[in-house]
């Protein structure tokens, strides 16, 4: 090389254009650059080179400035189809040539500015470009594409969350999902997250703390979430939507049911009959009727709803209340397993209407033991819609007017006695109804303490009494069903719970001994109810089991081969056992948050009354404690030796439905300022 040759050379990271001056050292050149500035420089670095003609450094400005005139990336790719056709390689003199008709070194510069910076047409390969097969520049293009297409999405999604989140009325895009869904999955599962980073990097871009509790009120301040969401439903991932085409088909089930299988249904529409529920219920799944027979034997009818009227096996509707396995209920409203259109209307034996039904007849001996039975497809039409509360006062003013109720509820009790000397073991504790309403932009929450009154005892009794029915018809019958049963518990000796205190600590000690029921094809004992076979068939609308049973009992009834073999109904009782496991843990919780809700709006100056009912770990004086003016049972942590059903008052001094904890202390230890107890969490009364 020779003193003012024309190069370009990195300093401090930037391409600048200079002029060879003179050699320093053995391997260096000094380099002077459009400003006039030294520059030692290894040939090696350099990134251009003029050869031929002597350039002064005065003439670099002009260079650089006409250089910039040429520079078009766009003229490569007319450059890149002239030379691809013959797969000529070429180099910044050369490509000035091409494109220019002029080797200047402007033009040459120019070129190599284009060439250096391209990343679609040309591949540098030692001081040559080739050109790309077609291929490799349509992929690249394609990708240039993505990446600007992502960038704008990105942006928008930046620009819109600013919008959101000043006040301003956004519209989500579909890009937007991805992003939101990252986010979504952070607070739902924190440190558990697969995609931890990307969320994080979200979150750091508008500028959020990158924690899970940061992610969740990022997604409550963009009004994607609610604040009191619940979380529980997401992370367990249960369906609450049905698809547009599924409502589709159940709207047009409405008024094209398959043909019924069971034209000659038995016609009890002249009996009177009576549902009782829960005025709040909406899925009528069961109703109860009298017969008296003309020797004067009673007949009891436990009629059953019949929702395979409206389905058949297999089909969509089916398919989908299979993947939900059950209706949940929860204190904000229910997730049903079928479209509501269907659940609440046709399906349900509606008061004055005419319904298909299942319906399960049954003679008792006088003790309570089922001497006759049968089960049969059958039309009703319910007389009565009762609510709990209509029937306790028709039950207790001892309403002649309506004898059939008055035997219904004779024949209840007289049940109850039976399963009681046959060995089942009640357990009598609160239950708690939890009710969460909208009012403007607010959500009011009732609790309501649901006694065992007559009512409920007397529909529990003729359900239990329809499921040891269906459950001998299908022992009888050797059917593949689904059979639920109980191991026997190994209760502490009676003189042992006799020494507790009070009636609600003996059922919690009974209750903390009892085995999970399970589910099986083959009957066996279950030990709460004091039977020897039981299925549960009450309840098809909202328990996938039930309607199992009800399509297999149906088929047999009709002498028709079952729909589901034994294998099949053994896969299908596991498969929707785990997933109703699931739903029922989701009401648990929820449950749960809007209980510690409830108590966190009453106020930390709130005094209750509470009932030790058990120890979880008493070394640690850590025990389960009662509200029984709600019936809730709560985790505390006491500061003293307390008995147990010694009651206390309370007061609340932290609660946080959201972590889910709760810290109580007694009115004397919190007014004499003693430490707050520790923390307790779920994990404690699991």
């Amino acid at each position: 090389m020779d003193k003012g040759t024309l190069v370009e050379f990195q300093a401090k990271g930037n391409s600048r254009l200079g002029v060879l001056d003179r050699p320093e050292g053995k391997k260096n050149w000094i380099v002077l650059d459009d400003q006039g500035q030294s520059h030692t420089v290894h040939p090696r670095t350099f990134t251009f080179r003029l050869d031929g003609p002597v350039f002064a450094p005065e003439s670099l400005c002009t260079i650089l400035t006409e250089s910039a005139g040429y520079v078009d990336p766009s003229n490569l790719e007319v450059a890149w189809e002239l030379l691809s056709e013959t797969n000529e390689s070429t180099a910044p003199a050369a490509l000035a040539l091409l494109l220019f008709s002029d080797q200047g070194a402007a033009f040459c510069y120019a070129a190599h500015q284009m060439l250096s910076a391209d990343k679609i047409y040309f591949k540098h390969k030692g001081d040559r470009y080739e050109p790309r097969s077609a291929s490799q520049v349509q992929e690249l293009l394609h990708q240039i594409e993505k990446e600007a297409q992502r960038k704008a999405e990105w942006e928008g999604f930046l620009s819109r969350v600013q919008q959101r989140l000043v006040g301003e009325s956004v519209e989500w895009q579909k890009s937007d999902r991805p992003r939101l869904e990252l986010i979504e999955k952070l607070a739902l599962l924190g440190e558990e997250s697969n995609q931890k980073a990307p969320a994080q990097e979200v979150l750091s871009a508008v500028g959020r703390g990158l924690g899970q509790e940061s992610a969740f009120n990022l997604l409550v301040d963009l009004g994607v979430w609610q604040v009191h969401e619940n979380l529980e439903l997401r992370r367990r991932q249960i369906p609450v939507d049905f698809s547009e085409a599924l409502l589709t088909m159940a709207q047009y089930r409405l008024g094209n049911p398959p043909p019924d299988a069971d034209a000659n249904r038995l016609d009890l529409t002249g009996l009177k009959t009576y549902t009782i529920d829960d005025e709040s219920t909406r899925e009528i799944d069961d109703a109860l009727s009298l017969e008296t027979l003309p020797n004067g034997q009673q007949r009891l009818w436990v009629h059953i709803a019949d929702p395979t009227r409206w389905l058949l096996p297999g089909d969509d509707l089916d398919l989908e209340a299979r993947r939900r396995c059950t209706t949940v209920y929860l204190p904000t409203g229910m997730v049903p397993m079928f479209p509501l259109e269907l659940a609440t209307g046709p399906m349900s034996l509606v008061q004055g209407e005419v319904h298909c039904a299942l319906s399960f007849g049954v003679l008792l001996t006088e003790a309570g033991a089922i001497a006759d039975y049968q089960i049969a497809a059958s039309l009703v039409k319910p007389t009565y819609r009762l609510t709990y509360e209509d029937v306790d006062e028709m039950l207790d003013l001892d309403i002649q007017a309506e004898p059939e109720l008055l035997a219904i509820a004779h024949w209840a009790k007289v049940r109850e006695q039976w399963r009681q000397q046959q060995g089942a073991i009640n357990i009598h504790m609160p239950e708690t109804s939890i009710h969460v309403s909208q009012e403007n932009e607010h959500e009011s929450i009732e609790i309501k303490v649901l006694d065992d009154s007559p009512a409920r005892e007397l529909v529990a009794e003729m359900m239990i009494l329809a499921g040891e029915v269906a459950a001998r018809y299908g022992q009888d019958h050797a059917l593949a069903m689904p059979f639920r049963s109980q191991p026997q518990p190994e209760l502490p000796p009676e003189e042992e719970l006799m020494q507790l205190p009070t009636a609600l600590v003996r059922y919690s000690a009974i209750r903390r001994c009892m085995p999970r029921s399970e589910m099986g094809i083959t009957p066996a004992r279950h030990a709460t109810l004091g039977l020897e076979g039981y299925s549960q068939v009450t309840s098809p609308i909202r328990r996938y089991t039930d309607l199992l049973a009800h399509f297999q009992i149906k088929a047999h009834l009709r002498g028709e081969p079952l729909p589901f073999s034994s294998a099949e109904i053994t896969e299908l009782t596991q498969g929707v056992s785990s997933g109703a496991y699931e739903a029922i843990l989701v009401e648990r919780q929820t449950k749960r948050y809007w209980a510690l809700e409830y108590l966190r709006r009453q106020g930390l100056d709130y005094i209750w009354s509470v009932m030790l009912l058990r120890w979880l770990r008493e070394g640690d004086r850590l025990g389960l404690v009662m509200f029984e003016d709600l019936g809730l049972e709560l985790p505390m942590r006491f500061e003293r030796n307390v008995e147990l059903g010694e009651r206390l008052q309370v007061q609340i001094t932290h609660v946080n439905p959201r972590q889910d904890i709760i810290r109580m202390a007694e009115m004397a230890i919190a007014a004499n300022e003693v430490d707050a107890p520790a923390e307790v969490s779920r994990t404690h009364t699991s």
